[in-house]
């Protein structure tokens, strides 16, 4: 059956880097705890605040968790 997870992050100035490589581990941890053989897609999204500030990502991935 087809899923559709959601993961997300904030990011604070000079981290950006870090946070980024923190979320695809949170990404890649789920993937192969979860046992995922087939990824649709991975789909990432810029969160901002009121002023156009860049202040987090949502990545949403489309899986197939084999059920």
């Amino acid at each position: 059956m087809i899923q559709v997870k959601t993961f997300g992050c904030s990011l604070r100035i000079f981290h950006v880097t870090q946070e980024l490589h923190s979320l695809d581990e949170n990404v890649n941890e789920f993937l192969e705890k979860e046992n995922i053989k087939q990824l649709f897609s991975v789909s990432d999204t810029a969160v901002t605040d009121s002023n156009g500030a860049i202040v987090g990502i949502t990545r949403v991935i489309a899986y197939d968790d084999g059920k």
